[in-house]
């Protein structure tokens, strides 16, 4: 593995967050400025959605193997002695459980979804080639732009380059929510983030698992093209966030009337 590429904990990833620009950071500014500099301030606090938590398992378990995901999440929850059966999510009995734990605590609900999603992913043709060498979760830190910037990879592998792994409500659907969600400006910072502290520029896959049956899992190959312009759409961004930094001031980027002419 070359010294560019760093494996951390993501505690220590999301510390560097302050000092360091991230991709999630750069959409929120290209969102909204504001948006950007209040979650900079600490204005708006960070949300941690059950959609969050399950993402984060099924990273762990298909990225990182069961040990990992042993050691970083629980399952279930207290029994009740009188009636055989679990005690529900809201119960005293069930929070005291949680908090002994000392990790996240998935339901047997969700780690069977889990699970399942793991399943797909493995039965995709080209996941074991995929994921037959290479780095999980590799971060690399390095400037790009004149700016620090930092990337935390879901797979870097040394032939077919960066990874992706994404879940969706239906695959069907996946191309138009890539599109929703900016996945292309995303991957174009890693991307260019990497290719600063290698000096090569990489593939990008785009790997997506649906979350219902039969949980069919598709692979994408990033043009250069898509690649590239999404490119274009961050450098220009982060040459705003530089002025924005220099004059102190971060719009919204409605203040001026717009014209609606939509039939």
């Amino acid at each position: 593995m070359t010294s560019a590429i760093l494996c951390e904990p993501f505690s220590v990833y999301r510390a560097h967050s302050r000092e360091h620009l991230t991709s999630h950071q750069l959409a929120d500014f290209r969102k909204c400025p504001a948006l950007y500099f209040k979650k900079r301030q600490g204005l708006i606090p960070d949300e941690d959605r059950p959609a969050y938590l399950l993402g984060r398992a099924t990273h762990t378990l298909i990225l990182e193997g069961r040990e990992r995901f042993d050691s970083e999440f629980a399952v279930g929850g207290p029994v009740n002695p009188k009636t055989g059966k679990p005690f529900g999510a809201n119960t005293q009995a069930f929070a005291e459980w949680m908090a002994a734990q000392g990790k996240p605590v998935l339901t047997e609900e969700q780690y069977a979804l889990v699970q399942y999603l793991a399943s797909g992913v493995r039965a995709h043709p080209r996941s074991q080639e995929l994921f037959a060498e290479g780095v999980p979760e590799a971060v690399v830190r390095t400037r790009y732009r004149d700016l620090p910037c930092q990337i935390r990879m879901d797979w870097f592998n040394p032939r077919a380059g960066i990874v992706d792994l994404k879940t969706c409500d239906d695959l069907t659907w996946f191309e138009a929510d890539a599109r929703r969600y900016g996945y292309a400006c995303q991957l174009a910072f890693y991307r260019a983030v990497l290719a600063q502290a290698l000096g090569q520029v990489v593939p990008i896959h785009l790997l997506a698992v649906e979350k219902k049956e039969p949980f069919r899992c598709g692979l994408w190959l990033l043009s250069e093209q898509a690649l590239d312009y999404a490119q274009h759409e961050n450098e220009a961004a982060l040459e705003r966030l530089k002025q924005c930094q220099i004059s102190g001031t971060w719009h919204t980027g409605y203040e001026e009337c717009r014209v609606f002419d939509a039939i």
